[in-house]
C-alpha cells in the first residue's frame, strides 16, 4: 500500500501550480481507479485465457459479467501506450466516456466533471500532452492485480489516504469532501450500527464517513445510502464506495435539504443510522421553500435562512427510523446555544425527549475552520414505546482540551477517542470531563446546551506560600548583592572601574 500512496502522491507534481488541489485531486484519484479496474481486467483475461484455452466465444461471455466490463481501446494500458499521442487528452476522455456507458448502471455520470482534454485546467496541447504522458508513466510503475502486490483493503485505504492528503493540501476549499479519520470514527462507534443496518449520510462528500460507519459493523451486513450536492464530489464518493468492495451502495447526487433523493413510496427513507458532517452555518440553504415541503420536515420551526445547522439535524431526525434510529452529527458550537427559530428547534427536540448527548471536540481538528465543534447524539430509542424510553437526561462530555497538537492540525489520537466512546457508553459522571444532566437543569438554562454551564472543568491554581515565597526573595536580593561586590573587584583588577 505504501507504494501506491508513494506513487500516486508523486503523480501529483503534473499538476502543482497549475490547478489548486481541490481539483487536481479528480485527475489523481480517477487514475487511480482506472489503473485498478484495468489491472483486474487484465489478470481475470489471463485466468479465462489459461482455463477456458483460448475458447474466444467463452471467454468474452465470461468477461462481460466481470464487476466492470473494460470496452476495447479503454483500458489503462492501452492508454498508456498511446501516452505519445498528440490527442491523448482526448482519448483518456474518449475512455472514460466508453467505461462509463459500458457500465452505465455503476458508473453512470462518475466521469461527467473531469476532462483530460480541458485546455482551461490542463494548459495549451504541448504542455496538457506532456502532463497526461507524465501521469500514465507514474501509474504505469504500480501493479495493482488483487493478490498480486496489492492486498485486500490497500486501494480503498490508499484512495483515503490520498483524499486525506488532498484535503491538507487544498485546506479550506476540501472542507466541504472530508472529515478527518478520527472524527468519522467517533461518530461510527457513537451510533454503533449492526448488522442488517441502513446507514445513511445526507451530506456524504466524499463518503469517508459513511464507509467508517459500516467499518464498525465488522461485516458486509449493511446497505450505504448518500446524497450529496457537489457533482464531483459525489463522483468521488461512488469511485470510493468501488474501491472499497462496496458495490450496493446509493449514492444521489442532489441537494438533501431542497430536493432529498433519497425515496422509497413517495415518503423519505427511514434509516437505522444516520452521520453526517455537513457545511457549517450554510447561507440560503432553501428556508423559503420549507413551508411547502412535500415530507413536512419543519414542524419544529423554520431555520434562519443565513444558517442552515438545525435545518441539517431536523432532516437526519426525520430520516432516522421512529423509535429505532441513532443520529449523530457535527455541529459549530452556535448550535448549542443561538436563540430564535433555533432555540425552539432545540427545545423541542429536548423536549421530546430526542437529544441523548453532546459531546465538546478539541479546536482546529478540521482543514476547513480551525473553531471547536461539537457532535450531537439523537436517539429515537428514547421515544415512548422505545427501548431507551426511561432515559430523559441528557449527558454532556467536554472533550475538548484532550488532542494531540501537530503542525498544522490539532489531531484526536486513539486514546483521546477511546475516552470519549467509553465515557458515552458508561453514562456517569467524570470529574471535570462528563456529566449526565437532568432536563430540568437545562430547561432551567433556556435550553442552552453550551458545555460549560453542564461540565466544570474549571482548575483551582495552587495557593500561594507568601512567606515562602518572601523568603526566596530575600534570599535572591542577598545573592545579588554578594554578585555585584564580586563584579566590582574584578573590575578594578582590570582597571576598568573608572
Amino acid at each position: 500500500m505504501d507504494d501506491i500512496k508513494r506513487v500516486a502522491w508523486a503523480a501529483c507534481n503534473s499538476f502543482r501550480g497549475l490547478i489548486d488541489p481541490a481539483e487536481y485531486k479528480d485527475y489523481i484519484l480517477i487514475m487511480l481507479f482506472l489503473k485498478f479496474v484495468s489491472d483486474v481486467w487484465k489478470q481475470h483475461l489471463e485466468e479465462n485465457m489459461r482455463e477456458l484455452k483460448g475458447d474466444e466465444v467463452r471467454i468474452q461471455r465470461r468477461m462481460q459479467r466481470e464487476r466492470f466490463v473494460m470496452p476495447e481501446g479503454s483500458t489503462f494500458d492501452e492508454l498508456y501506450a498511446a501516452r505519445d499521442a498528440d490527442n491523448i487528452g482526448e482519448r483518456v476522455d474518449i475512455a472514460l466516456e466508453a467505461i462509463e456507458n459500458t457500465n452505465k448502471a455503476k458508473l453512470g455520470g462518475v466521469f461527467r466533471n473531469v476532462s483530460f482534454n480541458s485546455q482551461t485546467k490542463l494548459g495549451e496541447t504541448k504542455d496538457r500532452n506532456r502532463r497526461i504522458k507524465n501521469l500514465l508513466e507514474d501509474f504505469a510503475k504500480l501493479d495493482l492485480r488483487p493478490g498480486h502486490v496489492v492486498e485486500d483493503e490497500a486501494i480503498g485505504e490508499a484512495y483515503i489516504y490520498l483524499i486525506e492528503r488532498f484535503a491538507s493540501e487544498a485546506g479550506k476549499k476540501a472542507g466541504e469532501f472530508y472529515t478527518p479519520l478520527q472524527v468519522s470514527q467517533v461518530l461510527a462507534k457513537l451510533v454503533a450500527p449492526q448488522p442488517g443496518d441502513r446507514i445513511c449520510d445526507p451530506a456524504c462528500g466524499s463518503g469517508s464517513l459513511l464507509i467508517e460507519t459500516a467499518y464498525e459493523v465488522g461485516g458486509k451486513d449493511f446497505a450505504l445510502f448518500g446524497q450529496e450536492v457537489n457533482g464531483g464530489t459525489h463522483a468521488l464518493a461512488k469511485l470510493n464506495m468501488f474501491l472499497h468492495d462496496i458495490d450496493g451502495a446509493r449514492i444521489e447526487w442532489g441537494d438533501t435539504l431542497n430536493n432529498p433523493l433519497l425515496i422509497e413510496d413517495d415518503h423519505l427513507m427511514a434509516f437505522d443510522v444516520v452521520v453526517a458532517n455537513p457545511p457549517f452555518s450554510l447561507d440560503k440553504w432553501g428556508a423559503e421553500n420549507a413551508p411547502t415541503d412535500r415530507f413536512k420536515r419543519w414542524t419544529r420551526g423554520i431555520p434562519p435562512k443565513s444558517t442552515g445547522d438545525w435545518a441539517f439535524i431536523t432532516h437526519m431526525v426525520e430520516t432516522a427510523k421512529p423509535k429505532l434510529g441513532r443520529v449523530a452529527v457535527v455541529v459549530p458550537h452556535g448550535v448549542l446555544f443561538r436563540g430564535g427559530a433555533e432555540g425552539k428547534i432545540r427545545e423541542a427536540m429536548i423536549r421530546e425527549n430526542l437529544l441523548d448527548a453532546v459531546i465538546g471536540l478539541p479546536s482546529n481538528l478540521f482543514q476547513s475552520t480551525s473553531i471547536p465543534v461539537a457532535v450531537l447524539v439523537f436517539d429515537r430509542r428514547r421515544e415512548k414505546g422505545g427501548a431507551r424510553s426511561g432515559t430523559t437526561d441528557v449527558l454532556f462530555i467536554d472533550a475538548s482540551r484532550d488532542f494531540k497538537q501537530a503542525k498544522t492540525q490539532n489531531i484526536l489520537e486513539a486514546a483521546h477517542t477511546a475516552k470519549i466512546v467509553d465515557t458515552f457508553k458508561a453514562r456517569k459522571d467524570v470529574d471535570k470531563y462528563a456529566r449526565v444532566v437532568p432536563v430540568a437543569e437545562i430547561e432551567e438554562n433556556g435550553f442552552n446546551l453550551n458545555i460549560p454551564r453542564y461540565v466544570d472543568t474549571f482548575e483551582a491554581e495552587a495557593e500561594i506560600d507568601v512567606k515562602a515565597v518572601q523568603a526566596e526573595i530575600d534570599q535572591l536580593e542577598a545573592e545579588l548583592v554578594e554578585v555585584k561586590k564580586r563584579m566590582a573587584g574584578y573590575l578594578r583588577e582590570l582597571g576598568a572601574d573608572a
